[in-house]
Formats: structure tokens, C-alpha cells, sequence
């Protein structure tokens, strides 16, 4: 596929990145906005599977201050993902997004990007 970013030891397992051409706002099931952005990411990854496709935005559109966790994971195509929580009113909701802060020397194209679990938040798409 062109535009690929293949990991060298396993060419099947790769990601392409495509811009998003619409506005992204991202928020809570009660209406709080997490992040807006008109830069955002497509992320589409085939390895084992075909994973489903997530939005990625840069970091200075999070219009929320996300609070780090401790906890990581390792991705041999991205790297080491670090995980975001959200706190409101004295309760914490936990890894609600991640980001590969210090992505693989190939997967540079990601660096200063943030997703979060659409499980978890609302991905709107709107017009620009």
C-alpha cells in the first residue's frame, strides 16, 4: 500500500496515516470537550488483523489537561504508548487516551499526536 510505514522485521504488520479534512471535537458522554482540532489523523493499522481506524490530533489541540499515568505498553509498529486520565470533581477517568511520546525511528510520523479510546469518548466529525 502506498504511503505505508512498514515495521522493517514484519512488512505485513504496518499503518498508513491519513489527514483528517474535517473538524474533530472529542468529549465526555456529559457533554465535556476533551479536545478540538482541525489537524487531525486517520491512523488505519493491518497486522494480525485489521484493526479499526483511530483518530489521532496533536497534542496542543486537547482543549482539557489530561493527567499521565504510570502505566505503558509496548506496539512493536509504534513503539511505547503512554496513557492519559481525566479528572473531574474528585473522580478520575482512567486511560482515557494515549500517546507514543518517543515513537520507533520509523513511525516518526506520530510524534506529538494523541487518541483517545472511542469506547470511552465521543469522536464527532464535523464540517469545516
Amino acid at each position: 500500500m502506498d504511503g505505508a510505514i512498514r515495521r522493517p522485521d514484519a512488512p505485513d504488520h504496518y499503518m498508513v496515516l491519513r489527514p483528517i479534512n474535517r473538524r474533530i471535537v472529542i468529549r465526555l458522554s456529559d457533554g465535556t470537550r476533551l479536545a478540538e482540532s482541525t489537524r487531525a489523523t486517520r491512523l488505519m493499522e493491518v497486522g494480525k488483523t485489521l484493526y479499526d481506524p483511530v483518530v489521532y490530533l496533536p497534542k496542543q489541540d486537547l482543549t482539557a489537561d489530561l493527567e499521565k499515568q504510570d502505566n505503558t505498553t509496548h506496539c512493536p509498529l509504534k513503539g511505547d504508548a503512554t496513557y492519559f486520565s481525566y479528572r473531574r470533581a474528585g473522580e478520575v477517568l482512567p486511560s482515557l487516551a494515549w500517546s507514543y511520546d518517543t515513537p520507533l525511528y520509523f513511525a516518526q510520523d506520530i510524534v506529538g499526536l494523541i487518541a483517545f479510546y472511542s469506547d470511552k469518548v465521543l469522536v464527532e466529525e464535523h464540517p469545516m
